[in-house]
This record gives structure tokens, C-alpha cells and sequence, in this order.
């Protein structure tokens, strides 16, 4: 049978030795790079992975040849080293060879004191790691009489004196470490991590710099970037006598620092070496490091380097300093950057250096973090906001009604919902921070309260904070980072333009939300739900005394003192975006959301609009749906009650006019909501030539336009090739149509989905991620039969899916021409279509 030693037993770390990524791990390759740089680094030997399996199933390789390497007299250090630096493993163990002979050496040239804390250090490291004893009997700190305890505790746990041979001191930690990575629990931590289940794992064995001397000794890291902002600074520690001596535990700054002494004082020829190590390590390694290193008797050895743990916002900024100073090139500066992680630079978050007083966790749904007093209403919202007093909204779940307030407060947090409920997907659109799906906390209304878990109540008036990039509720006012738009970030996303191959759009309501849209440098607007438009104060009023009249006549009258407001909106809206496409769809939403649900919003109603209470609450309660989001709403508003389409039709010319008199040729795309017959799109289509022809004679002006549809049923993806035949582009509504393939409510449910993801009902919640096998075959299938009638239309999608990189990728494998998403999430999707992009040709 062939054995694993058909490889070479193990390499001594040279600049010309055969070491591979694959074989010996990433530590062993980092190593080699360091040696070649001529950084002072150690002794050391790599086992490949081969090695380590064979040590693994017993085969225990000859170890003399190996620790000649080192000298009889030298401690040794095993660390482990898998291929990638995620997947972690075995933890270090340190001063292997350390025996009574060695510590009556070390006693001698070094001190009893320091002696004694190397050998209690290997003791008890080989107890827990290597024997399994109990750890509790071995946390001993270093002092009289504590080494003997441990060897006294050690022989009697396992019924014979501390092994004194290296070799077979050695032999144990190899075994113990080998045996360890093929656990079912490593297996199952590492591949938690992504590993994969093969993942395989290397040794480093390396010569112990033990930081310790007569002269300036001890060890520390180092590296000359900061961790969290990624703006450069010397960051690190460094610890004198670091194993042994009654100063083991003293610290010092490394740069001088008014707090107390520093390297940079005590050594400045020592710190100069190491910072000089910075730019070899940068320009060489094209990485920021940190630099493991130990101080013996004033001589530098660097022991270990790793790559700089850092925030998104240090990665962004790390990243391009890499590509604009030539280190490496723009496509791997963006390719470093994981797209998700750029929503932690557009909003205020949570330090994560901070303490933290967790009340609740529920969905993440909009990231973020605000601070702010409790309240539980949009009019308490709209009255903190009066006062200039920050506040967070909480509801049950919230419903348009509740846009006033939403826009008042500085987050939302809902007992209810999932991923794509109201209050996530509106929250979104403006950038609050919002939790969902916030199942532990028991809200009361009527007496302005919540209960938390652990019968904790929270009154209105509290200051709590909300994270909505983890999903946690905190109590009182977390230290906060501001966001991070600066020149790195939007150099980057410039990149990103230059590379992708698929249009970003945002999903913009006000004109606020278009100039958030335009400051992401959004492509256009591929999403403006004009009903958002409605819940003003002034037009409310207005569109309830619309819904209450009888007749088509004076439907249109009162739609007239709407129609000034609804071109102010639009004339707003084309002057932001500047020529960019604008998509508008019409009136969606059943009308019953526009009316009051309380006795007391009933009675104020009756007030407004001079009718009696009686007639006001019957005609609330007949306009009642069993199934409101499956009745009359979309395209079935536009076919039964005309009017308020034809208001919106000559809205909207009439702002193509006035941006035209300013200049501005505008070419507005008309989207016809919830379409599932071609006939639908023919009547609206035709009401809405109408009024184009009108209002051209009427203002002595010509323009054009394009008519399109928001695909959100399943019928229509399946009679597509009829539908393109009256409408210029097709604009999936994959929240709607997520919703009505499955049969799920989208805002219930994020009572149950974790539950079906756990066990794998579904592999993703369909509301966050899009169904390929399901809802994406669909889109396959309307866009395919939409282009084969009309190879010129145009397909995109516009639900939330628009701003999720998986969808993104299926979006653009499919041809689509565009996605448009949230205004907060263009950045993401821009810089996830790059990547994808920019990998295409590697995945073909």
C-alpha cells in the first residue's frame, strides 16, 4: 500500500524550499515570504498535510532528523496551519522541550523566576491540550511553588512523572494536534466557517524566541494601520519579559505616549527596525500585516504575521490605498471587498468596542443603528420630531398610515414581519435603521409599553437604541460611529462602474429618496411607488374625500386638487435625477389603506368631510377586504376606477413638459402595476394615449414615453408573449411575486421562516434571497417569453431581490437589463455586479 511518505516527511523553511499554500498551509507559506524578505525570523520547519494524516492514523514519522533542525538544546513551538486562516484549528503550543535539565539551564543564565514560569507555561499547556486533564487544575499563575503543583498534579492525574524526553514530548503534541483537527467537533466549527469538509491541515514547528534576557526583552505585535477607521497609525503592544519575571504583566505603548512609557523611548533603534519592517511587508505580502515579534537582550525576531483583522470601513480604505499606490491592481482592490459589507459605511453603527446592554433581538431588516426615546405612534413620532427629539417608532407592525411617522423617527422596531414586510421594505427606502420579526418583546399599546424577555418593561420616554445591522435592541444611548462616504469609498465604487455590465437603479418615492438615490449615483429610478406620495397630511384628507364620492364626475373633481400636487411631485423628481431614467408606477395599494381604522379616526373623518359617524364607518367597514393584498388594488383600480390613472397620466406629461421648457428632455417610463392579462394593459394603455394626445395639444408640446408593466403574478410571467405586445418593458416585482408563487404573507412570515430554514423546508428565506428553482424559473420564463414577442423590451427587476448580490448574479447570468433597489443598497449592488462581472470569465 502506497504511504503518505511517498511526499517529504517535512522542509525546512528556506527561501528556495518547495513550500506550497495547499500542502503546508498558510502560515508555513507567510513564514517563507517573511524569511525571503530577510525578516529575522526563527528557525522553522513545515509538515505537510500528508504528515499530519499520517500522524493522525499513527504513523508517527522519524522526529530525529527534524529536531536537528533546531539543536538539542533549542524549546520549540508547534502552531497549526491550515490553507486558509478562517477555517482556524489546533491552538499553539509553545516551549516543547522544556524539562527539568532545560530549566536548571535556564535557572542559570536567565533566573529562577523566568525558568519556572516557562516550564509552568509548557505544563500546563501539555496538560489541557495534549493529556485532556481537567483545565481547572492547571490555572495556577506562575509563582512559589506553583510549577511544582503542576508537576505534582500532572503525575498524579496520570499516574507517571512529566514526560522528560523532547522526542516524545513532541510526538504527543504532534499526535494530540493531528488527532484534534479530524474531531467532529473541529469538523463541524471549521466547517461552519465555509471550510470545506476535506479541508486538510499543516504544522509550523519553530526555534521558541522566548523574549527574555538580561537586556530590553519581552514580545508584542505591531502593525501600521488602525483595525477599526484603516487610516494608518501604529497600533500594537509590546510586554517586557513577557515569560517570566515579576514584570511579565507590564505593558508599554510602542509610539511615545503621555500615558506612560513606550518602545519608541526605551529602543528607538528597535522600533525604527520594526516599523521599517511596514512597507517590505506591505509592497511584498500586498497586505497590511501584523507583525508577531519577540525582543531578546535588544535583537528582534519576528515570529509570526497575520493579515490586519479590520472593520469595513478600514477594508474599503486599506483596499484602494493598496490599488492607488500600485501595490495591487483596482479589480482585486474591489474583489477584496465584500459588497454586504458596505452598508456598515452609509449609516451611524454601534462600536463595536463598546459594551453593549442587550433588551431584545429580532430581523435585522434595515441596517444601521439610532438611538432615540420610545414612542408608539406615527402623531407621537411626528410630535418628538417637532421638539427635535429623536425618537424610535415602535409597532406592532406597521401600516401606511405609518409613513408619517416613520419619516419622523430615527428607527422602527415592529413586533412583526419578515424581510420584505412594510415596515422593513419602507425603512429601507429611507435609510432608518429598522428591526422586524422582534418576537420577544409583548408590546401594549394602550398603556404605551413592552414587555422584554426577563419581564423587563420599557416605557414610552426610554432611550433605547436600535441596531439594524444585528438585529439587537439596546438599552440606552450606544457609543455610535458616524458614517464613512469619503473619497476612498466612492473612488471604489467608481471602479465598480467601470467594470459592471448590469444597470443599478434605485427605488425612490420623494424627492428626498432621489437625492439619496442620486448621491449613490444610482443609474435612475427604476421604482417610484407613487401611493407613498399620498399619506401627506394635505393630501390625505383630499384622497379619502375621493374614495367617498359616488360617481366618476366628482371622482374627477376632487382628483383635480390632487393633480398640482402629484406634478409638483414629478417635476421634483425629473429636476433631481437630471435626464436619469425615472419608472413611475401608478396607484397600487387597495384604498381601504387610506382610511382611518379607529373609532376616533372614523368620527375626525366624519368631521372632515361634513358626513355623519354612521355613514363614515359603513363605508370603512363595506370597503373591507378578506384578502386585501389579492383584491382591489393595481391594474384593477386603473380598469374600474379610471380616473385616478388619468390623473396621474397628465401628472406626469405635464412634468415631462415643464422639465422640457427648463431644458431637461425627459423620457418617463409608466409602469402598470399587478398586471395578469394582456387585456388590462390594453385598457389602461389606451386611456393613457388619450391623455398624452391631450395634454400635447393642450401645451403645444411634443414629447415621448414608454408603457410597461411590474410583472407580480405568476400568470403574467406565463402569458408574457401577449403582455409585451402593448408595453415596452417588463419589471419583475419580486416581492409580490415571491409572495404569491409560495402562498405566504410576506409580513407573517417571519414568524415561522426560521424555523423553515432550520430545517431546510427552504434553503433561504425567499422574501431576502430569490427562489431560483422557483420564483427565478418564472422570471426565466416571462423574460424568455416577453423577448421572443418583442426582442427590444426591456427586463429588469424591482423588488428588494434588486439589492441582494445572489439575485443580482441570476438577474445578470439572465440577461436582465437592470435591478433597482433601495437607494441605501445601491452601493452594495453596484459593487456586487462588478464582482460578479469581474469573475464571470474565471466561473465559465
Amino acid at each position: 500500500m502506497q504511504k503518505f511518505y511517498d511526499f517529504p516527511e517535512f522542509v525546512e523553511l528556506t527561501p528556495t524550499a518547495k513550500v506550497e499554500k495547499s500542502r503546508h498551509g498558510w502560515r508555513a507559506k507567510c513564514l517563507q515570504r517573511l524569511i525571503r524578505l530577510d525578516l529575522p525570523v526563527p528557525p522553522t520547519v513545515a509538515l505537510p498535510v500528508e504528515t499530519v494524516k499520517s500522524i493522525a492514523t499513527g504513523q508517527m514519522p522519524d522526529l530525529a532528523p527534524l529536531t536537528n533542525v533546531f539543536g538539542q538544546d533549542s524549546l520549540i513551538s508547534v502552531r497549526s496551519s491550515p490553507e486558509n486562516p478562517e477555517w482556524g484549528g489546533p491552538g499553539t503550543v509553545l516551549n516543547v522541550g522544556m524539562n527539568n535539565a532545560m530549566h536548571q539551564r535556564l535557572s542559570e543564565t536567565h533566573g529562577r523566576e523566568a525558568a519556572d514560569a516557562l516550564y509552568l507555561n509548557f505544563v500546563q499547556g501539555y496538560a489541557i491540550h495534549v493529556a485532556r486533564l481537567d483545565p481547572d487544575m492547571f490555572s495556577a499563575e506562575a509563582g512559589e511553588g506553583a510549577l511544582q503543583e503542576a508537576l505534582d498534579a500532572f503525575a498524579e492525574e496520570m499516574e507517571e512523572d512529566f514526560p522528560q524526553d523532547p522526542l516524545t514530548q513532541l510526538r504527543e503534541v504532534l499526535r494530540s494536534m493531528a488527532r484534534a483537527w479530524e474531531g467532529t467537533t473541529a469538523r463541524l466549527l471549521r466547517q461552519a466557517k465555509g471550510a470545506p469538509a476535506e479541508a486538510t491541515l499543516g504544522l509550523v514547528l519553530q526555534e521558541m524566541a522566548l523574549g527574555i534576557g538580561p537586556g530590553l526583552s519581552g514580545s508584542g505585535t505591531i502593525q501600521f494601520v488602525e483595525s477599526v477607521t484603516g487610516q494608518p497609525q501604529i497600533t500594537g503592544r509590546f510586554r517586557g519579559q513577557s515569560q517570566g519575571r515579576a514584570n511579565s504583566v507590564e505593558t508599554h505603548y510602542l509610539t511615545r505616549d503621555e500615558r506612560g512609557a513606550s518602545l519608541e523611548e526605551m529602543a528607538p533603534e528597535v522600533f525604527a527596525q520594526l516599523v521599517a519592517f511596514s512597507p517590505v511587508c506591505r509592497k511584498r505580502l500586498r497586505e497590511e500585516m501584523q507583525i508577531e515579534f519577540t525582543i531578546e537582550s535588544g535583537r528582534i525576531a519576528v515570529i509570526d504575521a497575520v493579515r490586519v483583522q479590520r472593520s469595513a470601513r478600514a477594508a474599503v480604505r486599506i483596499a484602494v490605498a493598496l490599488a492607488e499606490d500600485g501595490v495591487i491592481p483596482r479589480d482585486e482592490a474591489l474583489l477584496r471587498i465584500e459588497p454586504r459589507a458596505l452598508t456598515e459605511l452609509l449609516h451611524y453603527q454601534v462600536d463595536p468596542r463598546a459594551p453593549r446592554d442587550v433588551i431584545a433581538r429580532g430581523i435585522g431588516a434595515s441596517p444601521g443603528a439610532a438611538t432615540g426615546k420610545i414612542v408608539f405612534s406615527a402623531a407621537a413620532a411626528q410630535a418628538a420630531a417637532s421638539r427635535d427629539e429623536p425618537c424610535i417608532l415602535v409597532r406592532r407592525e406597521t401600516q401606511p398610515e405609518d409613513i408619517r411617522g416613520m419619516h419622523a423617527a430615527n428607527a422602527v422596531l415592529t413586533e412583526r414581519g419578515g424581510m420584505t414586510s412594510h415596515a422593513a421594505v419602507i425603512a429601507r427606502g429611507l435609510g432608518l435603521p429598522c428591526i422586524v420579526g422582534c418576537t420577544n418583546i409583548t408590546l401594549n399599546a394602550r398603556d404605551h409599553s413592552f414587555i422584554g424577555p426577563k419581564g423587563r418593561v420599557f416605557r414610552e420616554g426610554d432611550i433605547i437604541t436600535v441596531d439594524g445591522t444585528s438585529g439587537e435592541v439596546l438599552l440606552g444611548e450606544a457609543e455610535m460611529l458616524e458614517p464613512s462616504l469619503d473619497d476612498g469609498f466612492r473612488t471604489l465604487l467608481h471602479w465598480a462602474d467601470n467594470v459592471r455590465d448590469i444597470g443599478i437603479r434605485a427605488n425612490a418615492d420623494t424627492p428626498d429618496d432621489a437625492r439619496t438615490a442620486r448621491n449613490f449615483e444610482a443609474d435612475g429610478i427604476g421604482l417610484c411607488r407613487t401611493e407613498h406620495m399620498f399619506f401627506d397630511e394635505d393630501r390625505l384628507t383630499v384622497m379619502r374625500e375621493m374614495i367617498f364620492v359616488d360617481s366618476p364626475e366628482d371622482r374627477a373633481a376632487v382628483l383635480e386638487r390632487l393633480l398640482p400636487m402629484q406634478r409638483n411631485d414629478f417635476i421634483a423628481l425629473f429636476d433631481i435625477m437630471a435626464g436619469a431614467p425615472v419608472c413611475i408606477r401608478l396607484f397600487d395599494p387597495p384604498l381601504h389603506e387610506f382610511l382611518p381604522h379607529s373609532r376616533e379616526g372614523m368620527r375626525e373623518l366624519a368631521e372632515a368631510l361634513g358626513r355623519p359617524l354612521s355613514e363614515v364607518t359603513r363605508r370603512c367597514e363595506a370597503m373591507t377586504e378578506f384578502n386585501p393584498m389579492l383584491g382591489m388594488r393595481g391594474v384593477r383600480l386603473g380598469v374600474t376606477l379610471p380616473e385616478i390613472y388619468d390623473m396621474q397620466a397628465r401628472a406626469i406629461f405635464e412634468a415631462v413638459v415643464e422639465a422640457g421648457r427648463r431644458g431637461s428632455v425627459i423620457v418617463p417610463e409608466i409602469m402598470i402595476p399587478l398586471v395578469s392579462a394582456s387585456r388590462e394593459v390594453e385598457l389602461v394603455k389606451t386611456r393613457i394615449d388619450a391623455v398624452a394626445a391631450a395634454v400635447r395639444n393642450q401645451q403645444k408640446a411634443q414629447f415621448s414615453y414608454k408603457l410597461g408593466v411590474m410583472m407580480e403574478t405568476p400568470r403574467a410571467a406565463l402569458r408574457a408573449g401577449e403582455i409585451a405586445e402593448h408595453a415596452e418593458f417588463m419589471s419583475f416585482g419580486t416581492n409580490d411575486l415571491t409572495q404569491m408563487t409560495y402562498g405566504l404573507s410576506r409580513d407573517d412570515a417571519g414568524r415561522f421562516m426560521s424555523t423553515y430554514v432550520n430545517q431546510r423546508v427552504f434553503s433561504e428565506d425567499p422574501f431576502h434571497i430569490l427562489d431560483i428553482e422557483g420564483v427565478g424559473e418564472l422570471l426565466l420564463i416571462g423574460a424568455g417569453r416577453g423577448r421572443a414577442t418583442r426582442r427590444d423590451i426591456t427586463i429588469s427587476v424591482c423588488g428588494e431581490h434588486g439589492g441582494n448580490p445572489e439575485s443580482i448574479a441570476f438577474c445578470r447570468a439572465a440577461g436582465f437589463d437592470y435591478v433597482s433597489c433601495s437607494p441605501f443598497r445601491v452601493p452594495v449592488a453596484r459593487l456586487a455586479a462588478a464582482h460578479f462581472a469581474l469573475l464571470a470569465p474565471k466561473q465559465q
